[in-house]
């Protein structure tokens, strides 16, 4: 019998009677576990660490360290450890406490050794995934953090990266969500870089800038002679990104024709090059993306159901820069630093009404919009000042969203950055912005709840 869910994996096991010690050892070893036993604790506390990979399998009364007190020192390397405890009948509600404490579970003598099997699978299980995410999260924090790539403190941006971080573990295609602009190709590469895939290629291709003629040979690649023009054999798309990540950009143009081809390929984990009669095995993962309803294509016979399934096992979907609360005004500095050093203009202060039209626009064109004027208020900055909302193309659209918005909105939206910029220059000082806003405190706290800020942002 293998423990629950297949995993097999280190076990320590720390039990005092030799007879029961040795027999579970014996029974854990032939299910493939790799097993060390111990008679004490002490001895164990040498190996175990906040990298430990494994189970600990603890008795509670046992001589010298308890296995109480043994939990409550491992809590001290790792609070996510997974410690399974066995107890006598009568240290049951000591168990229940030491599970409310932070073991794993508890086991009750006599108890059956596939019940032991079955909670080891699980804590292995649950383990690997933490150690999973902290290597993910480590490997994050070594290209200077995703925070650094997907900016952005707003609730729909924060669920992004957990998604990313989350998803980053898997090779489960990844169809990702967004309107124009708001950086999909980025969002994908971030996924291919949090993935174990980031030492090999990162390729996307832009399914609407192929002729669909040429689809197949882009995408499959070709052998020389196979048409008019291939002169040599060429790798496609699928061979270039071997080992790594494929991105299907602008996936609603991928020509009917073309689909159960890739389809097919995505199936069998293989390609057949044109005029070539043998495959070619291909190990990737495919990230797509899309700006449109590809409901309305499944409907209309002009996407393959089958293959919607297939790429979409998990999705991404990227915010609109106008449902992302505050990221603007974060966004748009950011921006305007980083084309200060480019073009050695040293940024213009951004002043109250600049800030609040920032926070009022809709942002039709989304976070490529705002990078345009961004560059566009710095370089005019060398002329002198320019407000934001000369520089914003005033559409019709846009002209009908700022009517649309009432006098209460447009005052709450100013509030919100004059409340924002105050406890930024403060440094979060609340005291010193109260006095510099002319406000109580009681109000200051109101309205910092009522707008979603924290003083913690701005230390």
């Amino acid at each position: 019998m293998k423990a629950e869910n297949g995993q097999v994996g280190t076990v320590v096991l720390i039990e005092d009677d030799s007879e029961l010690r040795t027999s579970l050892a014996q029974y854990l070893e032939k299910l493939g576990h790799a097993v060390t036993a111990y008679r004490r604790a002490e001895p164990a506390v040498e190996l175990i660490d906040r990298d430990f990979d494994g189970v600990i399998v603890s008795d509670v009364r046992m001589p010298g360290l308890s296995g109480i007190d043994f939990l409550q020192y491992l809590q001290r390397a790792d609070t996510d450890l997974p410690v399974i405890l066995i107890t006598a009948h009568g240290d049951v509600p000591m168990a229940v406490h030491a599970i409310q404490s932070g073991a794993y579970d508890f086991l009750e003598k006599p108890f059956e050794p596939e019940s032991l099997a079955r909670l080891i699978g699980r804590a292995q299980a649950a383990r690997r995934l933490i150690l999973d995410n902290r290597r993910l999260r480590a490997r994050l924090g070594e290209t200077s953090g995703i925070e650094s790539i997907l900016i952005g403190e707003s609730a729909p941006m924060r669920r992004l990266r957990e998604n990313i971080v989350d998803f980053a573990t898997t090779d489960a295609p990844v169809l990702i969500l967004g309107e124009t602009g708001v950086g999909k190709e980025l969002v994908a590469r971030c996924l291919h870089q949090s993935s174990d895939r980031v030492a090999d290629p990162f390729v996307p291709i832009n399914c609407a800038a192929i002729p669909e003629n040429l689809f197949e040979a882009e995408l499959f690649g070709h052998e020389a002679g196979a048409f008019t023009g291939a002169g040599k054999s060429r790798d496609g798309y699928f061979q270039a990104a071997h080992r790594g990540t494929l991105m299907l950009d602008e996936l609603g143009e991928l020509p009917l024709a073309m689909q159960p081809k890739l389809l097919r390929a995505l199936q069998d984990g293989a390609v057949t090059r044109v005029g070539a009669t043998r495959p070619s095995e291909v190990d990737l993962r495919i990230v797509s993306a899309t700006n449109s309803s590809l409901d309305s294509l499944r409907a209309s016979g002009e996407f393959r159901d089958d293959l919607f399934y297939r790429l979409n096992t998990l999705e991404l979907h990227v915010p609109p820069l106008r449902e992302r609360e505050g990221d603007a005004l974060v966004l748009f500095s950011i921006f305007v630093e980083r084309f200060s050093k480019k073009y050695g203009v040293e940024p213009p202060e951004l002043n109250p009404d600049d800030a609040a039209t920032l926070m009022a626009h809709s942002w039709p064109g989304n976070v490529r919009e705002l990078l345009h004027i961004a560059e566009r208020y710095l370089i005019s900055s060398r002329r002198g000042r320019t407000a934001v909302g000369d520089l914003i193309n005033v559409s019709e659209e846009s002209g009908n969203e700022g009517a649309q918005r009432s006098l209460k909105d447009q005052v709450d939206a100013f509030e919100r950055v004059l409340i924002s910029r105050t406890l930024s220059e403060k440094r979060g000082d609340i005291a010193a912005s109260c006095e510099a806003l002319g406000v109580p405190r009681r109000t200051l706290n109101e309205k910092m709840t009522r707008h979603g800020l924290s003083r913690s942002s701005f230390v």
